[in-house]
Protein backbone atom coordinates (compact mmCIF):
# COMPACT_ATOMS: atom_id res chain seq x y z
CA UNK A 1 0.00 0.00 0.00
CA UNK A 2 1.16 3.51 -0.78
CA UNK A 3 2.45 5.27 2.36
CA UNK A 4 0.38 8.40 1.70
CA UNK A 5 -2.79 6.32 1.54
CA UNK A 6 -1.73 4.47 4.70
CA UNK A 7 -1.28 7.79 6.54
CA UNK A 8 -4.64 9.07 5.28
CA UNK A 9 -6.28 5.88 6.57
CA UNK A 10 -4.46 6.15 9.91
CA UNK A 11 -5.62 9.76 10.24
CA UNK A 12 -9.21 8.64 9.53
CA UNK A 13 -8.95 5.89 12.17
CA UNK A 14 -7.51 8.40 14.67
CA UNK A 15 -10.37 10.84 13.99
CA UNK A 16 -12.96 8.08 14.41
CA UNK A 17 -11.31 6.87 17.64
CA UNK A 18 -11.24 10.40 19.08
CA UNK A 19 -14.90 10.95 18.23
CA UNK A 20 -16.06 7.66 19.71
CA UNK A 21 -13.64 7.54 22.65
CA UNK A 22 -12.39 4.18 21.31
CA UNK A 23 -9.60 3.47 23.80
CA UNK A 24 -8.32 0.24 22.14
CA UNK A 25 -8.00 2.04 18.79
CA UNK A 26 -6.23 5.00 20.43
CA UNK A 27 -3.89 2.56 22.19
CA UNK A 28 -3.01 1.05 18.80
CA UNK A 29 -2.54 4.39 17.02
CA UNK A 30 -0.49 6.25 19.66
CA UNK A 31 3.18 5.43 20.18
CA UNK A 32 4.20 4.21 23.64
CA UNK A 33 6.27 7.33 24.32
CA UNK A 34 4.07 9.82 22.46
CA UNK A 35 4.11 13.43 23.63
CA UNK A 36 1.05 15.57 22.91
CA UNK A 37 1.30 19.32 23.48
CA UNK A 38 -2.26 20.58 23.80
CA UNK A 39 -3.72 23.99 23.02
CA UNK A 40 -2.79 25.34 26.48
CA UNK A 41 0.84 24.21 26.17
CA UNK A 42 0.49 21.27 28.56
CA UNK A 43 2.45 18.17 27.59
CA UNK A 44 0.52 14.94 27.86
CA UNK A 45 1.68 11.34 27.54
CA UNK A 46 -0.12 8.56 25.73
CA UNK A 47 -1.45 7.38 29.09
CA UNK A 48 -2.73 10.88 29.94
CA UNK A 49 -4.51 11.16 26.59
CA UNK A 50 -6.08 7.72 26.78
CA UNK A 51 -7.12 8.20 30.43
CA UNK A 52 -9.04 11.37 29.49
CA UNK A 53 -11.05 9.42 26.90
CA UNK A 54 -11.50 6.32 29.10
CA UNK A 55 -12.79 8.30 32.10
CA UNK A 56 -15.12 10.52 30.07
CA UNK A 57 -13.17 13.62 31.17
CA UNK A 58 -12.83 14.40 27.45
CA UNK A 59 -15.75 13.82 25.09
CA UNK A 60 -15.34 14.95 21.49
CA UNK A 61 -18.63 15.47 19.68
CA UNK A 62 -17.42 17.20 16.49
CA UNK A 63 -14.12 16.88 14.66
CA UNK A 64 -14.53 18.20 11.11
CA UNK A 65 -11.51 18.70 8.88
CA UNK A 66 -11.27 22.18 7.42
CA UNK A 67 -9.40 22.41 4.14
CA UNK A 68 -6.95 19.87 2.80
CA UNK A 69 -4.54 18.17 5.22
CA UNK A 70 -0.82 18.54 4.47
CA UNK A 71 0.99 15.21 4.44
CA UNK A 72 4.77 15.14 4.07
CA UNK A 73 6.41 11.70 3.85
CA UNK A 74 9.93 11.37 5.29
CA UNK A 75 11.05 7.77 4.76
CA UNK A 76 9.72 5.76 7.70
CA UNK A 77 8.00 8.85 9.14
CA UNK A 78 5.41 11.40 8.11
CA UNK A 79 4.24 14.81 9.21
CA UNK A 80 0.56 15.69 9.00
CA UNK A 81 -0.80 19.22 9.45
CA UNK A 82 -4.56 19.63 9.61
CA UNK A 83 -7.04 22.24 10.80
CA UNK A 84 -10.30 21.08 12.36
CA UNK A 85 -13.52 22.40 13.78
CA UNK A 86 -13.66 20.77 17.19
CA UNK A 87 -16.42 20.65 19.79
CA UNK A 88 -17.08 18.63 22.90
CA UNK A 89 -16.72 18.76 26.65
CA UNK A 90 -13.74 18.63 28.99
CA UNK A 91 -14.48 18.01 32.66
CA UNK A 92 -18.11 18.83 31.97
CA UNK A 93 -17.32 22.18 30.37
CA UNK A 94 -18.20 22.69 26.70
CA UNK A 95 -15.57 23.82 24.22
CA UNK A 96 -15.58 24.53 20.51
CA UNK A 97 -13.39 26.22 17.95
CA UNK A 98 -10.90 25.80 15.15
CA UNK A 99 -7.62 24.09 16.00
CA UNK A 100 -4.47 23.36 14.02
CA UNK A 101 -2.89 19.97 14.66
CA UNK A 102 0.57 18.80 13.67
CA UNK A 103 1.30 15.09 14.06
CA UNK A 104 4.52 13.15 13.61
CA UNK A 105 3.81 9.57 12.53
CA UNK A 106 6.40 6.77 12.49
CA UNK A 107 6.08 3.27 11.08
CA UNK A 108 7.45 0.35 13.07
CA UNK A 109 6.60 -3.32 12.75
CA UNK A 110 4.34 -2.42 9.82
CA UNK A 111 2.13 -0.07 11.88
CA UNK A 112 1.92 3.72 11.75
CA UNK A 113 1.76 5.39 15.18
CA UNK A 114 1.66 8.99 16.36
CA UNK A 115 4.91 9.76 18.19
CA UNK A 116 4.40 13.50 18.72
CA UNK A 117 1.49 15.90 18.28
CA UNK A 118 0.80 19.56 18.83
CA UNK A 119 -2.47 21.51 18.92
CA UNK A 120 -2.92 25.28 18.65
CA UNK A 121 -5.99 27.51 18.36
CA UNK A 122 -6.56 28.41 14.72
CA UNK A 123 -9.23 31.08 14.87
CA UNK A 124 -9.27 33.22 11.75
CA UNK A 125 -7.07 30.82 9.75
Amino acid sequence: MDDKIAIEQAEDRLRDAMLSGDVPALDELLGEHMVFTNQTGARLSKNDDIAAHRSGLLAIEQLDIRGEPIIRLLGDSAIVCVTVELAGTYDGQPFCGAYAYSRFWHIRDGRWRVEAAHCSPAEGN
